[in-house]
């Protein structure tokens, strides 16, 4: 098989695994500033964890993804400055993130982790990265079972239309 036999570490990557990788410590990066944010902002204790949860996965992806991309010879995308805690009540009412909108938007964004980790599973030839992002995979479904779990509980969600009257067949 050539070049493309043997380690998939040794094998080299290819431009959509690279921009893929380089992309998903991107987006965690951006994900650890966010989720930072509404953890300041959130008031319920389950949401809090479940926002402590993200930002050590998006971290745990940061990591491993820029040490994918250092080992090939690629500069990660630089890291955001940590945001400092901030108390609940020093934040105005009308500044302030809710946590239903909180938990919201957390869910979108596991769903979309979902789909991105399925599009580069499906790109990646290095089966190392397929692999990693199995994994990633995985996790992401976990925490947004935890997510619907939590919404349907605390009232949150908001579901689109319900056929709740099936038509009679005939």
């Amino acid at each position: 098989m050539g070049i493309l036999s043997g380690n998939p570490k040794d094998e080299p990557m290819h431009y959509g695994e690279i921009f893929s990788v380089w992309q998903a410590s991107m987006m965690a990066k951006g994900m650890v500033s966010c989720y930072q944010a509404y953890h300041n902002h959130a008031g319920d204790e389950e949401l809090k964890q479940i926002l402590q949860d993200l930002t050590d996965q998006a971290k745990l992806e940061i990591k491993e993804c820029d040490a994918l991309l250092t080992d090939n010879g690629i500069a990660p995308s630089p890291t955001l400055p940590e945001r400092p805690p901030v108390k609940l009540e020093d934040i105005p009412a009308g500044a302030r993130f809710m946590d239903p909108e909180i938990a919201a938007k957390i869910a979108a964004d596991t769903a979309l982790g979902l789909v991105t980790c399925s599009q580069i599973m499906g790109q990646s030839i290095r089966e190392d990265i397929g692999a990693l992002f199995a994994k990633y995979h995985l996790t992401k479904t976990a925490l947004g079972v935890r997510i619907l779990q939590m919404n349907k509980e605390k009232g949150w969600l908001i579901p689109p239309p319900l056929q709740v009257k099936r038509p009679i067949e005939e």
